[in-house]
């Protein structure tokens, strides 16, 4: 098990969007736009980051059968970190975001990665894994972000893209958007790993 392999597996082989299909309530959800995309992403990473070490350094003194109310225990202080810290910095980011930032303590991603992986490895390891799938979790949120704005309102980050004659696609901005963009993405992932295979 190489450092190197902890830290780049949740990007692609194990991206927890688009290869094990977590996290999709926060990602249809906030994937409306860049701004939010990268805010919640940070926001997750930094959860995921912290509990996993707290958790690989609590792992030898919890008892099995209370381990995961533990993990819950410690996923919900950091969840509160970063609801308060954001609420008092970026406030407008907060707004936008809404109810799924308090929702990051129930995120799978971020109780399956305690439980498969943190839980049963050293705290240098776990950190890399937190920081990897938080990069591969910010890289799902904004691939969808930049399709689902450019196609939804015409912009990247408010600059127009496309002239005064585009119409922008308001379908691409709500939820049944999100849902046909995961789905075009999971098949294209799909199509490449199939692809590589062959060749």
């Amino acid at each position: 098990m190489s450092a190197r392999r902890e830290l780049v597996k949740g990007v692609y082989e194990q991206n927890p969007v688009f290869r094990q299909v977590l996290g999709l309530c926060p990602t249809l959800a906030v994937s409306t736009s860049i701004e939010n995309a990268i805010g919640m992403g940070a926001a997750a990473t930094f959860v995921l980051c912290c509990s996993n070490v707290i958790v690989s350094l609590i792992r030898k003194g919890v008892p099995a059968k209370i381990r995961i109310p533990i993990y819950i225990v410690v996923i919900a202080t950091f969840v509160t970190i970063v609801d308060m810290v954001m609420a008092a910095f970026a406030p407008v980011l907060y707004k936008a975001l809404g109810i799924f930032v308090p929702l990051i303590v129930v995120n799978c991603i971020i109780l399956g990665r305690a439980e498969a992986f943190a839980g049963k490895n050293s705290v240098g390891l776990s950190l890399l894994d937190g920081i990897g799938m938080g990069a591969g979790f910010t890289f799902a949120l904004l691939v969808l972000a930049v399709i689902r704005e450019l196609l939804g309102a015409g912009k990247i980050m408010g600059h127009p893209v496309f002239g005064e004659r585009f119409e922008p696609v308001l379908l691409m901005i709500l939820a049944p958007g999100g849902f046909l963009t995961v789905g075009f993405l999971l098949g294209l992932f799909n199509w490449l790993d199939r692809r590589r295979a062959r060749s």
